[in-house]
């Protein structure tokens, strides 16, 4: 299985790893530690900026925004407000370290059979863009039972660790003349919904118009109770009724020239009839409301404990993990150009990180190099010179940031006082 990009350890930890490993001197620990606040700090001011945009482009399309709309927006605002979004949200996930799900992915997901045992169907008609990304991805066993559970059996499913969902759906002009109605949704809206530990084959319980739908098995298990408990009523309750009205019938298709004579006993006993098949007929499709809300009340139960996060609360939670993860590529990527001492190139430096968080945490990754060493260059911490990237000392490096957030406040500033 491809090896993902997230680095499973707080922040917070892996600094304290990295000093662990006693590849720096003691005064060199205590700089780190300050440095690693000052790209801590960097890095979520700069995250901090990124969330006001999201939040200014989202605002329009927010179905559960509780604040005045001041200005009217023009259907081109309104335009390049979701292009933005849409853009600075993937840009988000992306640094996040999440992974788009494929529609390979996605249609396997429906065509498999769901793990609690409902199926469901999706109408995609309604959506006018949706996209799922995943993160921590892994193969995971369970056991089932099965018949009552008379019979027990292990099955083996991908597991997603969190699954994010950006969907968007038509405009009024679409529902105006749609038959079906999407519970509790705005017609143009754009929802974004946050989950975790999602099986791949329940992907589409995320959708927000995802129905029950009964399986083959379940259908045969009423088709077939209604078939013998229709026949026993037949034989036992129904074949007096039925010789009446059969003669009734004859008599007046011209089938037969015998006259049927009703009587108070044969009427008494046509409408027990009519009121045994009636009571039959209500029983049999009682069954299959409280089967199928059965069901429905099992998807609800799964998605209570597996949604995170809603519409504004998902970038928010999506800015925070994305700023997790580039601190600490930054943090990883500094502290073995500085700890090596030598001159290295990226496919030796993303070798040697990757090597030794396996080693140190028995946990694969696929490392950032390029997008950690682009966070260096862009603070000024590292240089590069024929392809081979250097550490500048922590105390040189400190003056770099130092000068970054100078430049920002125009004032003179120390770590200590931020």
């Amino acid at each position: 299985m491809k090896k993902d990009r997230f680095i499973p350890l707080r922040k917070t930890d892996l600094i304290q790893a990295c000093i662990a490993d006693d590849r720096l001197t003691c005064e060199q620990q205590g700089e780190f530690k300050t440095l690693c606040h000052l790209i801590v700090s960097t890095l979520h001011f700069e995250y901090h900026q990124v969330l006001e945009e999201l939040k200014d482009s989202y605002a329009p399309f927010d179905p559960n925004s509780d604040t005045l709309a001041v200005t009217q927006l023009t259907a081109n605002d309104l335009e390049t407000k979701q292009t933005n979004f849409s853009a600075r949200f993937i840009q988000v996930l992306n640094a996040a370290n999440f992974e788009q799900v494929t529609d390979k992915d996605l249609q396997e997901a429906l065509q498999e059979e769901s793990l609690f045992k409902v199926r469901l169907a999706v109408e995609f008609e309604d959506f006018e863009d949706v996209v799922f990304y995943r993160r921590g991805e892994y193969q995971q066993s369970e056991t089932i039972s099965k018949f009552a559970g008379l019979f027990k059996k292990t099955i083996s499913f991908t597991n997603y660790d969190k699954v994010a969902v950006y969907i968007k759906f038509k405009d009024e002009n679409y529902f105006k003349y749609k038959k079906t109605k999407i519970a509790n949704f705005e017609a143009g809206s754009t929802i974004i919904k946050l989950f975790q530990n999602v099986p791949k084959a329940d992907l589409e319980m995320l959708f927000p118009n995802s129905e029950v739908r009964m399986r083959t098995i379940d259908k045969a298990i009423i088709g077939g109770s209604a078939l013998v408990g229709g026949a026993v009523v037949f034989v036992t309750k129904l074949g007096a009724s039925l010789i009446v009205l059969a003669g009734i019938l004859s008599y007046w298709f011209g089938l037969s020239n015998k006259e049927v004579a009703i009587t108070t006993q044969e009427l008494l006993a046509l409408g027990v009839g009519a009121g045994v098949l009636g009571g039959f007929v209500f029983k049999e499709w009682s069954k299959f409301k409280n089967r199928k809300l059965r069901f429905m009340k099992a998807l609800a139960d799964n998605l209570y404990f597996k949604n995170l996060d809603n519409n504004s609360g998902v970038f928010h939670h999506l800015i925070d993990a994305a700023e997790e993860e580039e601190c600490k590529e930054t943090i990883l990527a500094y502290y073995f150009l500085l700890s090596e001492g030598k001159p290295m190139t990226s496919e030796q430096l993303d070798t040697k990180i990757e090597k030794w968080f396996e080693d140190k945490f028995n946990f694969p990754i696929d490392f950032e190099i390029s997008d950690a060493l682009g966070k260096l260059q862009r603070f000024g911490i590292v240089n590069l010179n024929a392809g081979l990237y250097t550490a500048l000392a922590i105390s040189a490096a400190q003056a770099q940031l130092d000068a970054r957030w100078d430049a920002v406040f125009n004032v003179a500033s120390t770590p200590q006082t931020r």
